[in-house]
């Protein structure tokens, strides 16, 4: 384990880059978190973010919250900056597709190891953090709760090409966020 980081530490060095497309999570159930996108409703989705809200913030409480398990692997609180910030990029890629009103819109392109070096992820507090994933979390789900009928249907195209409805970008949303608690162990 490596030593836990302080709000004034120095870069603990940075994690391993995630590049795989995890779309594959929208046709058969993830061998790692168990997240399953066919037995998951879009009506289930803002609850599943409430509950996941709920889980990260019990989480940031831990003594090790701060603690990288193993070096180039994200703390709990590095992930939970992570679903912060994931939550409200696809809280604004879900408002991308309902303005588009059945258009295929396209999303912008978002580096979250990028990001995640540019906001140190590490130095944050973890009190801070918590209330912020909380409101993220809660304005995804309220954001979620808004398409009806077809505007589920209605198309998105993400920065390397892959597809989207507003439907398979929630369920994709739901296991990002739950794939992160598991890795939390939360």
């Amino acid at each position: 384990m490596t030593e836990p980081s302080t709000a004034g530490a120095a870069d603990p060095g940075p994690a391993t880059p995630d590049d795989a497309d995890w779309t594959w999570v929208l046709t058969r159930p993830c061998p790692d978190c168990g997240f399953d996108a066919t037995a998951l409703t879009v009506g289930e989705v803002p609850a599943a973010l409430r509950d996941a809200a709920t889980r990260y913030a019990v989480r940031l409480a831990e003594p090790d919250a701060r603690t990288r398990p193993s070096a180039g692997i994200w703390s709990p609180l590095e992930y939970t900056c992570h679903a912060r910030d994931v939550s409200d990029v696809m809280r604004g890629r879900l408002e991308q597709i309902l303005d588009g009103a059945g258009e295929q819109v396209q999303f912008a392109n978002w580096d979250q190891d990028e990001t995640a070096v540019q906001e140190q992820y590490w130095r944050a507090d973890p009190t801070t953090v918590q209330r912020e994933v909380t409101a993220a979390l809660e304005a995804a789900a309220t954001t979620y709760s808004r398409p009806v009928g077809d505007q589920w249907e209605w198309p998105a195209l993400r920065s390397n090409g892959s597809r989207f409805t507003a439907r398979t970008l929630a369920l994709y949303f739901v296991h990002d966020i739950r794939h992160h608690l598991w890795d939390v162990n939360a």
